[in-house]
């Protein structure tokens, strides 16, 4: 499938204009309400229909007329129009009841009530234009002394820019008032069909087909090494080029089954380590010079679960994030490679906790780590052991981090309602800021040389049903696409009677939960009292009549909600925890799971019984990922934050219930890929060489053959489900790959520049 095309542009009087007390910034489709902390991204129609309204304001526009300007030659139903306008009124933070914005004409259509002013070229300079947000974290930065910082003056490129982009406002809007409001219809027409000129502060530098992974940035930023695919070839392996886009070089050539990933550039800039991973048999630290030769190998690794590392400051060794043992996290630990012997870093840790990729300071005195994900946070200890100190309170899912060149703070990739965003922690400032910059995962920075590399990936998922054939009599299968978009659609979910689905999509423009009715697909509907959390998928009670999401309402209160699909209402449930995660039903329907934060980014399954007030934890189990009720086997099922596998534990929690089922699945980074049928069997879905999507059974002595569902599409990494008479739901993904972005970071003088300033 081709990569989906960009959302247009337009040249209206000015890029940005004032609706009421919101901007709105029409190229980036950005409203900003002066309630919220960042700006809301509305999708392409919504900002037509904005459009069509501004030019129109306090007068009715009917529905066919908003059909005929925003979807002119096509035949959409008059639900695209109420989600546009959901989607504006969320945007502005209209409230229901209370029309300041937007008010609904019945049976007639919609008009704008507040008052519309284009602001002038110059005043897109002015303050109020929000660009990226600095976060000020309060609790969410410990206080950590660190090396006082001068500060910097703006660069004279930054106002050559903006004169520039001066005298361009004044130019359009000389243009727009000469050509009246004929032009404008015109140009909005021309917005809703064409893409937008590309304007970004990276450029990208490799292009192939497929995927280009994990880059690594030698030390004076000339050259990347990344994983990709070589031509004519099934295996990873290890490239490198130059940062000008060059055309690779192949350096690592993985034989059989093998699969090369990981590179990690020394500090010296004459060697590679990296990874080497033969499926389902062994895992090694390997080490090649950076120009090509023979190969080492330095050490064996968990082939359940690939290892984090980098290299010490003086190229001699590789220290390594916590590695799992039956004991549990084993903390880090450094590699001497001239004689293989392995040495622990004396700090204290949990055995829960799990550090992840270690990374010393440019100035060699500290190591800084990721713990405990996916509610990690960066913690640091000095470089030769001591107390380890949390430096944030994130409790992000985060996609990758490296230093800054000057050691005042980090680069690292955020995931935030089902995207990857690129953001910058300060330390000195204690702020961390969202640099604007979507779909980017794993940067790595130079430290010789201000510059970074990193991946931007962007795959849209389409749902699909699949009957699966008898494993004893294999069969030609067919993944058969329902409700398909251009957007990225996840988890879908089908209720126990196998009746309805409800799953996650961004076909808005924003994350939202959807419903239907899958004997009746024009059933299908948005669930608009809450945005969901997507890292979790939405969970069904027994009797099919309810929905357990993690979200916010339209108030902006965060929290665990139960939906009810039939009518569309959310309910906030009072469950008495600070970050909860998950919610799961059990038979006992005053009793609730609660999957939740429970400190330095550890997460705790609880028991709640709700029919007291306020709630009742009546017990507690450490260590807990994700979890699914087993109705037949009348037990819990769940995975680890610390180590692969499945585990089962009664329903009441009894901690001498737990035993493990299966030791080799699921994989850690996999962790919400398995699914409970109706007869208690456990399916997983796993990715190999062969099979992007396959699926096998867990937890049975002698599991039937595995079924390849897809060769070639990858499952969206948030979850599946099973129906009666062995129908699987599941996202794949309709169009995939990524590309290795490079960019340039601020001289000492550029650093207040927009996207780093505070």
């Amino acid at each position: 499938m081709p990569r989906p095309t960009e959302p247009p542009s337009l040249h209206p009087p000015s890029e940005r204009l004032r609706v009421g007390d919101c901007i709105v910034d029409v190229p980036l489709r950005e409203v900003r309400a002066p309630s919220t902390r960042r700006p809301q991204r509305i999708t392409p129609k919504s900002m037509g229909v904005l459009l069509v309204l501004v030019e129109s304001a306090g007068k009715v526009v009917s529905r066919d007329a908003l059909l005929a300007e925003v979807w002119p030659d096509t035949l959409p139903t008059d639900d695209v129009i109420t989600q546009a306008i959901t989607q504006l009124r969320k945007a502005f933070g209209q409230e229901r009841g209370d029309p300041r914005y937007i008010e609904t004409i019945a049976k007639n259509g919609y008009r704008l009530l507040a008052p519309v002013e284009w602001l002038a070229a110059s005043a897109a300079n002015a303050p109020e234009q929000p660009a990226p947000v600095p976060e000020a974290v309060g609790d969410a930065i410990a206080a950590v002394p660190w090396p006082a910082t001068p500060r910097r003056s703006h660069s004279e490129l930054i106002v050559a820019s903006a004169v520039v982009l001066l005298l361009l406002g004044l130019v359009l809007l000389f243009a727009w008032s000469r050509n009246g409001n004929e032009r404008a219809k015109i140009e909005r027409d021309a917005w809703l069909q064409q893409p937008p000129p590309a304007s970004r502060p990276y450029r990208l530098i490799t292009s192939a087909p497929g995927f280009e992974l994990m880059p690594s940035l030698s030390p004076d930023a000339s050259m990347v090494a990344y994983v990709a695919v070589p031509a004519d070839q099934r295996n990873t392996a290890i490239l490198v080029q130059t940062t000008d886009q060059s055309l690779p070089r192949q350096l690592t050539r993985p034989t059989g089954e093998a699969e090369d990933s990981l590179p990690a550039w020394s500090p010296n800039g004459r060697e590679i380590a990296y990874v080497r991973m033969i499926p389902g048999q062994e895992c090694q630290v390997m080490v090649v010079a950076a120009s090509g030769g023979a190969e080492r190998k330095v050490s064996d690794c968990d082939r359940r679960s690939a290892p984090t590392f980098s290299w010490t400051p003086d190229g001699r060794g590789l220290i390594f994030g916590s590695m799992v043992t039956d004991a549990g996290s084993s903390g880090l630990r450094i590699l001497d490679l001239a004689s293989g012997a392995w040495r622990s870093v004396e700090y204290r840790t949990g055995a829960d906790d799990v550090d992840l990729s270690p990374r010393y300071s440019p100035d060699g005195r500290w190591i800084v780590f990721v713990r405990n994900g996916p509610l990690g946070d960066f913690w640091r200890l000095p470089a030769h052991g001591g107390e380890a100190q949390r430096l944030s309170n994130l409790r992000a899912d985060i996609r990758g981090w490296d230093w800054l060149p000057d050691g005042a703070g980090l680069l690292f990739g955020r995931m935030t309602d089902g995207i990857v965003r690129m953001n910058r922690f300060d330390f000195h400032e204690g702020l961390v800021t969202d640099l604007g910059i979507d779909d980017v995962w794993t940067p790595t920075v130079a430290l010789a040389r201000p510059a970074a590399a990193f991946v931007q990936r962007k795959p849209y998922y389409g749902l699909f049903r699949i009957a699966l054939p008898d494993p004893r009599q294999p069969g030609v299968h067919v993944a058969e696409p329902i409700f398909p978009s251009s957007a990225r659609d996840i988890s879908p979910m089908v209720s126990p009677d196998g009746r309805q689905l409800a799953f996650f999509s961004d076909r808005t423009g924003v994350q939202a939960l959807w419903w239907a009715d899958l004997a009746n697909p024009d059933s299908l509907r948005m669930i608009a009292d809450v945005q969901p959390r997507p890292r979790y998928a939405p969970a069904w009670s027994p009797d099919s009549r309810r929905l357990l999401v993690t979200g916010v309402d339209t108030t902006g209160r965060s929290g665990i909600y139960e939906v009810m699909p039939a009518s569309g209402q959310a309910i906030r449930l009072p469950v008495p925890v600070r970050d909860p995660a998950e919610a799961v039903y059990v038979p006992d329907p005053k009793q609730l799971l609660v999957l939740a934060g429970a400190g330095d980014g550890r997460l705790q399954l609880a028991l709640f019984d709700r029919s007291a007030q306020p709630w009742r934890r009546v017990a507690n189990l450490d260590d807990v990922s994700h979890v699914q009720l087993d109705v037949t086997g009348k037990r819990l099922l769940f995975t680890r934050q610390t180590r692969a596998g499945l585990w089962q534990v009664d329903l009441d929690l009894d901690p001498a219930s737990v035993h493990q089922v299966d030791g080799d699945g699921p994989a850690p980074d996999r962790y919400r890929l398995w699914n409970v049928a109706a007869d208690g069997q456990v399916v997983y879905l796993e990715q190999l060489q062969g099979c992007a999507a396959r699926l096998r059974q867990l937890g049975r002595p002698t599991p039937p053959p595995a079924i390849c569902l897809d060769q070639t599409r990858r499952s969206a990494p948030t979850g599946f489900s099973l129906a009666p008479r062995d129908v699987i739901y599941v996202s794949l993904a309709e169009w995939d790959g990524a590309d290795i972005g490079f960019m340039e970071l601020p001289s000492e003088s550029e650093k207040h520049a927009p996207g780093w300033s505070r």
